[in-house]
């Protein structure tokens, strides 16, 4: 088969983009009316009514909780915040360079050692670790960050919210309950978003029936990368570098005409705006106003110039996505640049265990199917045998690639 043989592959489904691989009940997206919806409620009225405890109930059980019900959920993630002693010396022996989500993954893939019932994969037991990674994710964050600083280790709490208690232990001091309340919302907001790319990851490797620990483990590692949970620090960074509003329109101008991403516009679902992007702009506002911070002002004239340029230049339309107004927020809270990605990873774990979950339990789901996609072969053909191998001190020459 020669090179000009080969099937041109359809640009909209590199990186499988469009291609259906599963069902779910968990999340559905509409990218052309830009809703989001967890189990069947819209997201708009999750972070209006809810809470991240509620909405980590109604994405692992499958409905809103019973008041009673709520209770002991949340009484049962307080209870196991705290990580075991031998976490706290690894985290204490690790280079303070280390990277916050490198840390995290490699705590979760040591939770297996401590868990006494390993070897029983039933749905009840992964219902119970999928508390004990909400509940723990948090602390491994807080923990490394204030041990790489230097400063006191903070124990969990166990009266606080999961957003409460998160700030309490990363500053010390237990924060403003409206500064708790938009970090709780930040969480809804981040909880689930159908097969992305660390959630297809988990479920890909809950379909060979591996632990929850080790789905979580490479959902953390798919997260990790800068155009997946790392896009926010990226938008971070680039407001630094803009560092003041008057410029703003030079810079974007600048990037876009070389052929640069203004990071935090753009989706690859959203063909208008993110519902997400529409409530983090509301709550960057308001916290960088009582902050007294420039960086929701030049992020918002970001968005607009990106926008005005973009249909002036190519008649393209352009939205910002979740990642816009979340740094600007996180950054004026007083949360690290790299600790934007572990906190996503706090939040999104709950969407994590829940198709982990279904992948494991669904009943339309085959119990002994796992993802094995095919991929079209475009490497070098050497005649019909393919190339004929040479013995090392027989080679003249290398075979250049598609030659």
């Amino acid at each position: 088969m020669s090179m000009s043989g080969m099937r041109n592959i359809d640009a909209r489904n590199i990186g499988l983009r469009n291609i259906v691989v599963a069902d779910t009940r968990i999340c559905s997206i509409d990218g052309e009316q830009g809703e989001l919806i967890y189990r069947g409620y819209d997201i708009l009225d999750l972070v209006t009514h809810s809470t991240f405890e509620e909405t980590s109930y109604l994405l692992l059980f499958g409905d809103l909780p019973m008041k009673e019900e709520l209770s002991e959920f949340s009484l049962d993630l307080k209870e196991n915040r705290e990580i075991p002693e031998a976490l706290y010396q690894n985290l204490k022996n690790r280079p303070i360079t280390a990277s916050p989500m490198d840390v995290l993954q490699s705590c979760i893939s040591q939770l297996p050692d401590y868990d006494l019932d390993i070897q029983d994969d039933s749905r009840d037991m992964n219902i119970k670790r999928a508390k004990m990674l909400i509940s723990k994710i948090p602390t491994i964050v807080a923990v490394w960050d204030r041990i790489r600083n230097g400063k006191e280790i903070i124990k969990p709490s166990n009266e606080m919210t999961n957003a409460e208690n998160f700030l309490y232990m990363l500053f010390g001091t237990r924060p403003k309950h409206e500064e708790a309340k938009i970090f709780d919302i930040c969480l809804i907001l981040h909880a689930e978003h159908s097969f992305n790319a660390s959630t297809f990851a988990a479920r890909e490797i809950a379909s060979t029936k591996a632990h929850i620990y080790a789905s979580t483990t490479g959902a953390i590692g798919a997260l990790s990368g800068s155009l997946h949970g790392g896009a926010n620090t990226q938008v971070m960074k680039m407001l630094l570098d803009i560092r003041k509003i008057e410029n703003v329109d030079k810079w974007v101008i600048e990037r876009l005409d070389r052929g640069d991403k203004i990071m935090g516009m753009g989706h690859a679902v959203y063909k208008t705006t993110d519902p997400r992007a529409e409530v983090l702009y509301r709550l960057s506002k308001t916290v960088n106003k009582e902050h007294e911070t420039p960086w929701f002002d030049i992020t918002e004239q970001v968005e607009k110039m990106t926008k005005k340029y973009l249909l002036e230049t190519r008649k393209q339309s352009i939205y910002p996505n979740v990642d816009l107004y979340s740094a600007s927020l996180y950054y004026s809270l007083g949360i690290s640049m790299d600790l934007f990605t572990p906190i996503f990873a706090i939040a999104r774990i709950s969407g994590w265990t829940s198709h982990v979950i279904e992948e494991k339990f669904a009943e339309a789901a085959p119990k002994t199917a796992l993802y094995r996609p095919k991929a079209e072969y475009v490497g070098r053909y050497c005649g019909p045998m393919g190339c004929e191998y040479n013995p090392i001190d027989k080679r003249i020459t290398k075979l250049v690639e598609g030659q």
